[in-house]
């Protein structure tokens, strides 16, 4: 008998989502000062750090500033440091994130049947995920999966890998309610990345985009009682863009990890953004007829970079309106790699996104879309129960910004709550930001942004 072509009804729905950043943000003068106080003067460093003040991030979420010890050493930590920082550091955010999730889901730890994990910032064994489930209580007998090599894909990769989990059990008529974790500890590595930038005259600007931060969902298939959903996860696809392996990765070294990201990424992603949603579409069931085309949607795009999201926007021809949690992310957070989608999916729910919304309405449709090393893209379609919309007032914000230095927010040690709302109250020019002239204005920068950045980095290999 042939294999049913398509999603059925699932019957899979997330129940509960949360998220720990660190209790430090990082303006754009903190590389500056790394620089400086450890390097010489070059063509490539000053390059780097003219990329890192248009990014287009405000501040970057780290576990430390750049007085932090273990980056303020003579040579660039090792690996063995950095998973000690990984440990003491990263496993209590994990630990913050889930119970959030388990809270909001109104599951306790002893319910927990399986837990996917995921993380490109540490390699150890066992993972880190051992430690986050003995924390939190999880039974012995709960099945642990850990996802490593995924990179900033791994959020989405952990949530299909625990959706076909679920299925398993649906499929032998029993309960599952699995908690999926993601956790990266990134801003540790700047040394490694600024020794590269001073011995090699290499340009790489991985160091500008990455952030620390955990996460966690909770996905439920349905079978016993469960909170009402947030999220239901109606479908996804997943492929890899053939011969891209160079294009995108995060390789080992000594001195931790090294960020490979060649200029060919923005335009690879945005050329298969609009085949793997039209192969999605069509494996779903039918959608209301007012979701056909892609400005239906809303969008929960994991922000890798500015042109990332652009791109998006040029490729499906949706605005930032439709990304407003993705570029609200990016901008008061940065790239946290795998642990950042789910970040985005919670803030989506907030009510100040709603208000920011395209024609001020949300959507019940919601598109996940993340990319990885390979170059990999994972994407899914999310039915958003709009019931549930906690938040306060804020305008959205789109790079590029202000420069860190002249705009409002932490103090250069960058220190902060790391509990507190994310989220800023909104000026009287904020709240006009879908004006045509507003509109106009935020498409001419994001313009320049672009030229720049692809004016600096014509030619140059970044790995």
């Amino acid at each position: 008998m042939a294999a049913p072509i398509g999603f059925g009804e699932l019957g899979l729905s997330i129940t509960g989502l949360g998220k720990q950043y660190p209790p430090h943000a990082l303006p754009t003068s903190a590389i500056d000062m790394l620089a400086k106080r450890f390097y010489p003067d070059s063509p490539a460093m000053n390059k780097v750090l003219a990329i890192n003040r248009y990014t287009g991030i405000d501040q970057r979420s780290s576990i430390g500033t750049p007085d932090h010890p273990l980056v303020n050493k003579p040579a660039a930590p090792t690996i063995a440091e950095l998973h000690e920082t990984f440990m003491s550091d990263g496993v209590p955010m994990a630990v913050s994130a889930a119970r959030k999730a388990l809270t909001e889901a109104r599951v306790e730890a002893g319910q927990i049947t399986h837990m996917v994990s995921t993380t490109c910032t540490n390699s150890a064994n066992p993972g880190y995920d051992h430690y986050v489930a003995k924390e939190i209580g999880l039974e012995p007998t709960v099945e642990r999966v850990l996802l490593h090599g995924v990179g900033c894909s791994g959020g989405l990769a952990a949530l299909r890998t625990a959706a076909n989990l679920c299925l398993g059990h649906t499929m032998r008529g029993k309960p599952a309610r699995i908690l999926v974790v993601a956790l990266e500890v990134s801003t540790t590595m700047v040394r490694s990345e600024l020794d590269s930038v001073n011995a090699n005259q290499e340009t790489r600007i991985g160091l500008a985009l990455f952030s620390d931060c955990a996460s966690a969902l909770v996905l439920s298939n349905g079978l016993g009682e469960q909170a009402e959903p947030v999220y239901e996860l109606l479908g996804w696809e997943n492929r890899v863009i053939p011969d891209t392996e160079q294009d995108l990765g995060f390789d080992v070294d000594p001195a931790g990890w090294k960020v490979v990201l060649t200029p060919r990424v923005p335009k690879l992603t945005q050329s298969v953004i609009e085949p793997t949603y039209t192969a999605l579409l069509s494996s779903l069931p039918p959608l209301p007829a007012a979701y056909s085309l892609p400005t239906d949607f809303d969008w929960a795009m994991h922000p890798g970079g500015a042109t990332i999201l652009t791109g998006a926007e040029k490729a499906m021809g949706i605005s930032p309106q439709h990304m407003r949690a993705s570029y609200d992310t990016y901008v008061n957070h940065g790239n946290s790699s795998s642990a950042t989608i789910f970040s985005v999916l919670d803030r989506l729910r907030a009510k100040d996104m709603d208000e920011m919304a395209p024609e001020g309405r949300a959507r019940d449709y919601v598109v996940g879309c993340a990319f990885g090393p390979g170059i990999t893209i994972e994407m899914c379609m999310l039915k958003r129960n709009l019931g549930r919309v906690p938040g306060r007032i804020s305008g959205l914000q789109t790079p590029p910004e202000t420069e860190s230095e002249t705009s409002s927010g932490p103090s250069e040690d960058g220190d902060r709550d790391g509990d507190e709302d994310e989220s800023r109250p909104a000026s009287g020019d904020e709240q006009d930001l879908l004006s045509e002239t507003e509109r106009r204005r935020d498409e001419e920068k994001r313009t320049k942004e672009e030229a720049y950045i692809s004016e600096a980095l014509e030619s140059v290999e970044l790995d």
